[in-house]
């Protein structure tokens, strides 16, 4: 039997969507949230420093919390930094998160598919490696956003969002060429999931809009450990699931978005 929890990390709230797929698969888990407020946005930081916090913040997370596994949902932490966390701390089981390129190279009609994403996953060769892997047969165009993810954050955190800022972002993605049109936009940040309602609303044409949420969920649960006979889900008010904030200090907008969530900030 284990209490260990699983950590899920993530810049902000991103995480939150693919908390909520892993809450579906894995109910009688416990789960520890950190949002790393204190360096969100990661697109304004430098690689080599972000990676360097990154790694140095998971050594402080997994003494403190002992995780069974740790779930990266965050694509710009995971391409920039999943390989240097699992050779910085080998007993930990580490998930990342990549962009659903694959999928979407399989389900596209016309064979033009868009990556929605930050500009640092945008511009990181394993994106590139991705797309000449899965997606030969594929037109991909990578479209990296400044704003998207502070719009999220904006969104949840207020309930409102500027719909002429959403469109602005996502307009690139939507492309024509003899005749067709791109039918597959991949979400690849996990902030993007929270205004998809909007980004529909403000598409020039429908598409399919795919993101990673439940694969890494799935992911995850397959890396854990099976409960013995011993374990009592009957210990879930005593075993709370609780976010952490880098920065010590979220103010009331944040603690009641994660309150719905189901997390006691701490």
């Amino acid at each position: 039997m284990t209490d260990r929890p699983i950590l899920m990390f993530d810049s902000g709230i991103g995480g939150l969507t693919v908390l909520r797929e892993a809450r579906v698969l894995m109910p009688d888990h416990r789960f520890v949230y950190v949002a790393d407020d204190a360096a969100f946005p990661y697109g304004d930081w430098e690689e080599a420093a972000l990676n360097d916090r990154i790694v140095t913040l998971f050594g402080e997370l997994l003494e403190r919390f002992d995780p069974e596994i740790a779930v990266i949902p965050c694509n710009t932490a995971s391409t920039l930094s999943l390989a240097n966390l699992r050779k910085a701390y080998p007993d930990t089981p580490f998930v990342g998160t990549v962009p659903a390129i694959k999928p979407a190279a399989e389900r596209t009609r016309s064979g033009l598919v868009s990556v929605l994403a930050t500009p640092g996953t945008v511009k990181r060769q394993y994106t590139r490696d991705l797309i000449a892997t899965w997606a030969q047969k594929c037109h991909v165009r990578l479209v990296g956003s400044t704003q998207l993810a502070r719009l999220a954050e904006t969104y949840m955190r207020d309930g409102f969002v500027d719909e002429d800022a959403v469109r602005a972002e996502i307009e690139p993605c939507f492309i024509e060429r003899d005749g067709r049109r791109t039918d597959i936009v991949v979400l690849a940040c996990t902030h993007y999931p929270f205004l998809v309602n909007r980004m529909r609303k403000t598409a020039p044409w429908p598409v399919d809009w795919i993101d990673s949420g439940e694969a890494i969920a799935r992911r995850a649960l397959s890396l854990l450990k099976p409960r013995d006979a011993a374990w009592r889900p009957d210990r879930a008010e005593e075993l709370r699931d609780i976010a952490i904030f880098t920065s010590g200090a979220p103010d009331f907008a944040a603690r009641r978005l994660m309150q719905g969530f189901g997390l006691a900030v701490e």
